[in-house]
């Protein structure tokens, strides 16, 4: 495993997608501060300053993309929260891979395929966890109730959390190409926020409503409407 580490980019995911040619499988990007975060659906994911983990790893796991390749981000929700919970918080996750402590979001996940001249290069699986921040800064951020880790009580380094993370993430991670979403399922699903409850869940500009049934073998999110219809979502951000 080698880790690349940049003062400033605008950002890893950019980064690494830009030289994946010459990257090796399994190494990680991280940078000091990145001016161009992007979360799920293109929305911006903040820069709360120095300290703050900005991560990509970089991933080769096989000649050709896979179904369950998606099912990555959800991978890395739980590798989180594993992580979270040695530091003795209480992470859950709001699917499909959002990791909130005391119902506020402190991680931003996002999954790119790498596609060129039509042959599959590999997979950028980008991370931002907030580990320092003011009240305030979290405040300020539009749209999103957000915390970082020193205002729920934990002081720890950038580099000890990369550490732990990427250890934490390639102990498991043959296991779930062999498996796909499978070998995560338990795992993710006790620590969800969202099940057995009525949800609203927006899908691009499309409001989908109805009871939370199950996360499916596949990842997906399960929903019954009021008239006992059944809709799958694949993407989608609950309200």
């Amino acid at each position: 495993m080698k880790v690349i580490k940049l003062a400033e980019v605008d950002s890893t995911n950019n980064y690494a997608k830009s030289h994946i040619e010459n990257l090796e499988d399994k190494t990680l990007v991280c940078a000091d501060s990145q001016s161009s975060g992007r979360g799920r659906l293109n929305r911006s994911w903040v820069d709360l300053g120095v300290g703050n983990l900005f991560l990509s790893f970089v991933l080769k796991p096989s000649k050709s993309f896979q179904p369950f390749f998606p099912n990555l981000t959800q991978y890395l929700s739980v590798v989180l929260c594993k992580v979270l919970e040695f530091y003795g918080l209480k992470p859950q996750i709001k699917w499909p891979n959002d990791v909130l402590i005391n119902g506020k979001k402190v991680a931003g996940i996002l999954s790119e395929s790498v596609i060129s001249g039509g042959k599959f290069d590999g997979i950028v699986l980008g991370i931002g966890v907030n580990l320092k921040s003011t009240v305030d800064d979290v405040s300020s951020i539009e749209g999103r109730i957000v915390t970082a880790l020193n205002i729920e009580g934990v002081e720890v380094s950038r580099d000890e959390f990369l550490d732990k993370l990427s250890v934490e993430f390639f102990k498991d991670y043959d296991k779930f190409l062999n498996s796909g979403f499978s070998f995560i399922s338990d795992d993710y699903i006790k620590r969800n926020c969202f099940l057995n409850k009525e949800l609203e869940v927006l899908v691009l500009n499309d409001k989908k409503c109805g009871f939370a049934k199950e996360v499916n073998k596949n990842g997906e999110l399960v929903l019954i409407s009021n008239d006992n219809c059944e809709t799958v979502l694949t993407i989608g951000d609950i309200l």
